[in-house]
């Protein structure tokens, strides 16, 4: 019905990069359990999609996310440079192929408010550079729904952004 396979069964293979990330924090953060390894890593990620949307990531996103790394207990400067670098390195992969990942771990590890708390961050990132686009308003929403929020929680957390929506303007 579907032909033959041409080629013999083999492991597919993650892209280079997925993976950075997560042993990025776990070195930056040895003595933290494995939950908490991945919410850190999940939430970095999110951010630097979110950031990503509009194929730029800016000084002043990375500068927002460095300042939401230091509320991370056990962070250090030279943990947010080395979590930083990974982003920029490894953005392409963290924002497309590990963000549903991201999204699962937080659905699965963090509570409702967390998740809030990260949409919100998410917000505050895609509105650092000035402007919130459509590539980044629709990343917001895949990443509400992914999170298990609603359009109304997404509604309400963008209320305080809503003079720099680029899509009313």
């Amino acid at each position: 019905m579907f032909g033959r396979w041409s080629k013999s069964a083999r492991a597919v293979d993650s892209p280079p990069g997925a993976g950075e990330l997560e042993l990025a924090v776990r070195r930056e953060l040895p003595r933290a359990d494995d939950e908490t390894a991945l919410v850190v890593t999940a939430m970095a990620g999110l951010l630097g999609a979110v950031a990503f949307a509009d194929r730029r990531y800016s000084p002043d996103e990375e500068a927002r996310i460095r300042r939401e790394l230091e509320r991370v207990h056990g962070m250090t400067a030279e943990g947010i440079d080395a979590i930083c670098a990974v982003l920029r390195q490894h953005i392409v992969e963290v924002s497309t192929v590990q963000a549903p990942r991201y999204s699962r771990v937080l659905v699965e590890l963090a509570d409702r408010e967390l998740r809030l708390e990260v949409l919100g961050l998410m917000l505050e990132i895609a509105a650092a550079d000035g402007a919130i686009g459509h590539s980044e308003v629709n990343v917001l929403r895949q990443v509400t729904t992914a999170l298990g929020l609603s359009q109304a929680d997404y509604n309400e957390l963008q209320k305080k952004h809503r003079d720099r929506l680029s899509v009313l303007k």
